[in-house]
C-alpha cells in the first residue's frame, strides 16, 4: 500500500505535468526535484500550481502561507519533497482537528 507521501507525490506530479504541459516531457519528478532548476518553473507556473493545489486540497493546504515562511534562497531551491511534506502535514493536522470534533 502506498504511503500518504507517495500518493501526494503522484498527485503533485500530475499537477506539475498539467502546469508545464509539453515542457514536462521527459521530466522525472522525485522528492529531490527542484521546482526552479530541475523543472524550470517560472513564477507564473508556481501561481498556476498553487491554484491546482487549492482546487485539489481546498483551504487545508495553504501554499502561499507555506512559501511566505521561507526565505528567498530557500524558495529558489525549493524541492518537490518539501512541498509534499507540507501537504502531508497539513492534511494530517486537518485529520486531527476533524477527529477531535467528533
Amino acid at each position: 500500500m502506498p504511503s500518504a507521501q507517495d500518493t501526494i507525490l503522484a498527485d503533485l506530479t500530475e499537477m506539475i505535468d498539467a502546469v508545464l504541459g509539453d515542457f514536462a516531457d521527459d521530466q522525472v519528478v522525485t522528492m529531490d526535484t527542484t521546482f526552479s532548476e530541475d523543472l524550470g518553473m517560472e513564477s507564473i507556473d508556481v501561481v498556476a500550481l498553487a491554484g491546482r493545489l487549492q482546487s485539489r486540497y481546498g483551504d487545508t493546504v495553504n501554499f502561499a502561507h507555506f512559501v511566505a515562511k521561507l526565505d528567498l534562497e530557500t524558495v529558489r531551491e525549493l524541492k518537490v519533497g518539501q512541498l509534499v511534506t507540507h501537504i502531508a502535514e497539513s492534511l494530517g493536522q486537518a485529520d486531527e482537528v476533524g477527529a477531535g470534533s467528533r
